[in-house]
């Protein structure tokens, strides 16, 4: 039978399934043993159409394997590009380049290397790089040299790649700025003077400088490459224009900062070229900015009965299962909210992202042993089964009682005996 055609847009990673333990059909017992790890729902749903039967793999002609040697020289290989002292000479050969002398690849190079940094820490991307592109490198080699004097006139921004530096102030208190922390200028066309002293307060301190007009050039042009979102006379929503090639073909907007809300109700609305992966992304960090997957949830649940947000709903909801299947199944209200979701799906009779959605959970699950302890032979088992050879299929439990013994020992519904 034929997948959805929704199902080629939800292929997350071209890894194979980490784990796939197949078992005759004569057993019972889940199908395909995993962890939560990230997978592509077309491995999954190969993983489990391959249960139907062993392959005869007889009189194929047999293929050279990778010699012992070639593994450890690309072992050798992946130590050395994973060397975080290696990573730091390229950068350096990067910053001792001229701007004027600067390759994109240079500049790719140091983005990736400044992003990490509080100094940039709230900068778009497009600032970022555009400072990059601009940055001098300089070290003072010898500790307790001063860098600014007092009262001197300013004319660049700091940022300290190595080393500490210390700020004396004139009534007498000081401060210590380590890796990271930037130093100098404000973005202003202004003249402005250094109010304190800046020594270096170690050997081989190492900063990049970025000249007055260029720091204020950069950020005061910010404004044309974001679009802010306004509701009710608030910012609710910041967008970055970026453009991914040279070309001009693939650019648009990418979400860089909204209010939960805003981030939830991008969810189902139309992203960017820029910006494929947004419902991942969000999947993934959700956890950091709202208190319970039920806020998302329950948003879910309410837009799914709008006839024209039911596709976008079920992609999300199965992105999220086959991504981090241990958010349900470790939370008795996510598990509910999953029993809804597929009730909503049997209802409408989308029965394709049914076996799907029925796929994922099957291909996530894990086993595990449950012991149930009754006190007498005629005592309730408080749930019920489902299935077996005379239905053609496994026994599954169909339905457990709340706040019963089984509920407490961990029986679910949908569980394969």
């Amino acid at each position: 039978s034929q997948l959805p055609a929704d199902l080629t847009k939800m292929h997350l990673t071209d890894n194979p399934h980490p784990q796939v333990t197949h078992v005759p059909s004569s057993q019972s017992g889940c199908s395909i043993a995993s962890d939560s790890g990230s997978s592509s729902l077309s491995d999954i749903y190969q993983a489990t159409e391959s249960e139907m039967g062993d392959v005869d793999l007889t009189g194929l002609p047999e293929a050279p394997v990778d010699s012992e040697d070639e593994e450890e020289e690309e072992d050798e290989d992946i130590d050395r590009t994973s060397d975080p002292l290696l990573g730091r000479d390229v950068v350096r050969e990067c910053l001792e380049k001229e701007p004027a002398d600067k390759t994109d690849d240079d500049i790719e190079q140091l983005l990736e290397f400044m992003h990490q940094l509080p100094a940039f820490a709230n900068m778009t991307m497009s600032v970022r790089r555009e400072l990059c592109s601009v940055m001098i490198f300089e070290v003072v080699e010898q500790a307790g040299a001063i860098i600014l004097e007092d009262g001197q006139e300013l004319d660049s921004w700091y940022v300290i790649l190595n080393g500490t530096v210390e700020i004396s102030y004139p009534d007498g208190k000081s401060e210590s700025l380590c890796m990271g922390n930037s130093f100098g200028i404000t973005p202003s066309l202004d003249k402005q003077y250094m109010n304190g002293v800046v020594r270096t307060k170690v050997d081989d301190c190492q900063f990049v400088c970025i000249a007055q007009q260029d720091y204020w050039r950069i950020l005061n042009h910010v404004e044309k490459n974001t679009h802010k979102v306004e509701e009710e006379g608030e910012i609710v929503m910041v967008k970055e224009h970026r453009e991914l090639d040279r070309s001009g073909t693939r650019k648009g907007h990418i979400v860089i900062k909204a209010t939960p809300e805003r981030l939830i109700m991008h969810l189902i609305e139309e992203h960017s070229i820029v910006d494929p992966t947004y419902i991942e992304d969000f999947l993934l960090t959700y956890r950091t900015f709202l208190t319970s997957p039920l806020e998302v949830g329950n948003k879910l649940l309410e837009w799914f009965t709008v006839d024209s947000l039911r596709d976008k709903v079920t992609r999300v909801v199965l992105l999220w299962v086959n991504n981090h299947f241990n958010d349900f199944e470790g939370d008795p209200a996510m598990t509910r909210f999953l029993e809804e979701f597929e009730k909503n799906l049997e209802d409408t009779k989308m029965k394709g992202h049914l076996r799907l959605l029925n796929i994922a959970c099957a291909a996530k699950a894990k086993w595990r042993q449950i012991t149930l302890q009754k006190p007498s032979r005629d005592s309730p088992l408080f749930f019920s089964l489902l299935g077996g050879s005379d239905k053609g299929f496994g026994i599954f439990v169909e339905t457990v009682e709340i706040g019963s013994k089984a509920a407490e020992a961990g029986l679910k519904r949908g569980d394969q005996v």
